[in-house]
């Protein structure tokens, strides 16, 4: 949950934003481009594709430095930057509640602001338990038991809504459109852009949905938080795994791990799953704990902590949407 220091952090950045955003303003007028600013790798390598062959567009990736959705706090500069921008895409959600306040303050009064949650609308997924994942509290999930406090404190959506090609193609579909009001005069170089990449990302999709088709198993299991519940409910997949999504859990229990370990060997799976981000240890003791101890940690990439350093480098979302494919398939086997 967001706290009261943040809350105050973000009033005193208000404040200096004030100061500050008529030079922003400034620098925007006198560049002439289309300011396009988003917070995550995905969103901003979306934004490339969809201005591919354009001059004008000019992004900028907020979450640049490693740190991941559900830990970035905005500094001032970030503040001017979403307060001037053209156009603004968030995820939505928990952990975009800053996002609120960074509007009040905007300049200009014209931006377009894409909340990627409130687009998904009824498709957006809530954070559930599953049978053996531990909670906030470190207790371990009941398969029949109900998420307490659940309806007090109303729903907490899944942030992880680029981990479904399906949902990237209709995010796509949506910002070219943004992109096409915002600049009308690239229009088409917008719309050919985005249509040309789009077809992509459904030739994945397909991809996907053809290699689990094919694979004796359907279960994953996650010796870590689990980000990817977009991407299995796309295809029909089931999984366990020691957190949810968006938990701020590092550790796991004792009956955790059995409860991992002992789904390992019940459904005879020979892989164990970690994200990107994480060191393996849970993921190891799972392994340790299974009967046979031999499988293979593989690494699914969560895309929550890419940075621009990494997009220079030539990583993409869908480079890296198609290397977790050879990794899934890998695991479902």
């Amino acid at each position: 949950m967001k706290t009261f220091k943040l809350k105050t952090t973000l009033a005193a950045l208000l404040c200096l934003l004030l100061l500050l955003t008529g030079c922003g303003t400034q620098e925007k007028r006198e560049s002439g481009k289309l300011s396009i600013v988003t917070t995550v790798f995905p969103v901003y390598d979306w934004v490339r594709e969809c201005t591919a062959g354009v001059d004008n567009a000019e992004i900028t990736l907020l979450l640049d430095n490693g740190v991941d959705l559900h830990s970035y706090q905005p500094g001032a500069d970030d503040m001017v930057k979403v307060s001037t921008c053209d156009v603004f895409i968030c995820v939505g959600g928990e952990s975009d509640e800053w996002v609120d306040d960074a509007l009040a303050g905007a300049v200009n009064e014209n931006m377009i602001v894409i909340n990627l949650l409130e687009v998904l609308g009824s498709g957006a997924k809530e954070e559930e338990l599953v049978e053996g994942m531990q909670d906030e509290h470190g207790h371990e999930h009941d398969e029949d038991e109900d998420e307490a406090g659940h309806e007090e404190h109303g729903p907490e959506y899944d942030e992880h809504v680029w981990l479904s090609l399906k949902n990237a193609a209709f995010f796509c579909q949506y910002i070219s459109e943004a992109l096409c009001r915002a600049d009308a005069a690239n229009r088409e170089a917008y719309s050919s852009a985005a249509s040309a990449y789009i077809a992509k990302l459904n030739a994945l999709d397909a991809e996907y949905a053809e290699a689990v088709s094919a694979a004796p198993t359907r279960t994953v299991l996650f010796g870590d938080r689990f980000p990817f519940r977009y991407l299995v409910d796309d295809y029909g997949l089931d999984y366990y795994a020691a957190f949810a999504g968006c938990s701020a859990e590092t550790e796991a229990s004792f009956d955790t791990i059995i409860f991992l370990a002992g789904k390992t060997d019940e459904l005879g799976l020979r892989h164990i799953l970690k994200t990107e981000s994480s060191d393996g240890s849970i993921a190891d003791t799972v392994r340790r704990t299974t009967a046979s101890g031999d499988q293979t940690v593989l690494t699914l990439d969560s895309l929550q902590s890419t940075t621009g350093k990494d997009a220079a480098g030539g990583k993409t979302y869908l480079g890296t949407m198609r290397e977790n494919l050879a990794v899934l398939r890998e695991a479902l086997n």
